[in-house]
């Protein structure tokens, strides 16, 4: 019997053995009773699929377009902060599996590696995610450097005014090792984590430097200073997104930040559908959350999702392998959704449609 993984339930376990307590309490949190945090995964089990038969399905094409750049499959990887906690090769290790994979990868503000380090590194396209600081000189300095660095997009995240309550990091006392800081902010003065011995030095850094007072209005002081499409990340209302297309975003993330802000919001996959509906023809629509099966994916393209972005099981396969751990998680969704298309009647991503959805209405 084997004992490799053979999906990414399977990684997620063997993850755990291998990471210490702090950083598999930081990677697994969701804010308060975690609620959220599993909603996000149990909506997709509640999708039925009503698949056709007889469909050629002899040859099969996952590739797809996000922003105008060709994916292999659509599947991009999510920013998740702090992976030199999995692996010693941090960021590098996961920009080289998507380049391996064929896909994006969204290098995250608070990424251990710099982001001249990960461009340079890439094979691919790389976007890069936003926080926006109450000192605007040092998010127009992230800018730049990502810009600069070759970048072909930024996704501002919208969903954390206020970090929430994450429980596991707060029993944790979490802090970075020493060693490891946010390097993307260093030239700013800003790239040490707080090492307070009580509550979570995460919260406590978020708190001191990110801006509460954003609003739809500093969207275009930020388009004003950057040539890069803009992606917002943290939409789960319709008329949000319809604000985002007003605001000249360029696709926006169906996100609830994979149940790690406010508890008990809706999950992403049952909100897409009246999102998808409300700019779907005019915004590129991406979701993430509780995606960890190639089903999964099928549901939210059928729902109207370009692509998903994948977050903690890209960790765990770094945690398990590095960058082969990666490749391979990515890889198993790859072959998995193949599979579910096949089985579904359709072989290119533009025959999964809504009526692949099974609903008793």
């Amino acid at each position: 019997m084997t004992s490799e993984p053979i999906n990414l339930h399977d990684f997620e376990t063997a993850a755990r053995s291998r990471l210490t307590s702090m950083a598999l309490g930081y990677y697994r949190s969701g804010a308060h009773d975690e609620i959220t945090l599993r909603r996000n995964q149990e909506a997709y089990q509640q999708i039925a699929l009503r698949y056709r038969v007889l469909v050629d399905v002899s040859a099969r094409d996952l590739s797809t377009t996000v922003l105008g750049q060709r994916v292999r499959a659509p599947m991009l990887i999510a920013p998740t902060a702090f992976h030199c906690l999995a692996t010693a090769d941090g960021e590098l290790a996961t920009v080289r599996a998507a380049g391996s994979a064929g896909t994006v990868m969204v290098v995250s503000t608070l990424s251990n590696t710099a982001i001249e380090d990960i461009c340079q590194a890439a094979e691919g396209p790389v976007w890069f995610q936003l926080y926006v600081y109450k000192d605007r000189a040092a998010t127009r300095g992230l800018i730049e450097r990502a810009e600069a660095a070759g970048a072909s997009a930024l996704v501002l995240t919208v969903d954390a005014p206020l970090l929430g309550r994450r429980e596991r990091d707060v029993r944790n006392e979490f802090r970075l090792p020493p060693g490891l800081s946010v390097k993307n902010l260093m030239p700013a003065g800003l790239d040490e984590v707080s090492h307070q011995l009580q509550e979570s030095g995460l919260a406590a850094y978020f708190a001191s430097l990110l801006d509460p007072s954003l609003s739809w209005h500093d969207i275009a002081w930020l388009r004003s200073i950057t040539r890069l499409p803009l992606v917002i990340k943290g939409i789960v209302r319709a008329d949000d997104a319809r604000r985002a297309h007003d605001a000249g975003a360029a696709g926006v993330v169906v996100s609830n930040h994979g149940g790690r802000q406010l508890d008990t919001s809706v999950a992403t996959i049952d909100v897409l559908p009246e999102i998808v509906a409300a700019v779907g023809d005019e915004l590129e629509v991406f979701i993430d959350g509780g995606i960890r099966r190639g089903t999964d994916v099928l549901k939210a393209l059928a729902l109207g999702a370009r692509a998903v972005l994948l977050g903690r099981p890209i960790l765990w396969g770094l945690s398990v392998a590095g960058q082969a751990g990666a490749e391979r998680v990515l890889g198993i969704l790859a072959e998995e959704l193949e599979l579910a298309m096949a089985l579904c009647g359709a072989p290119q991503i533009d025959t999964i449609t809504r009526d692949l959805i099974w609903s008793r209405t």
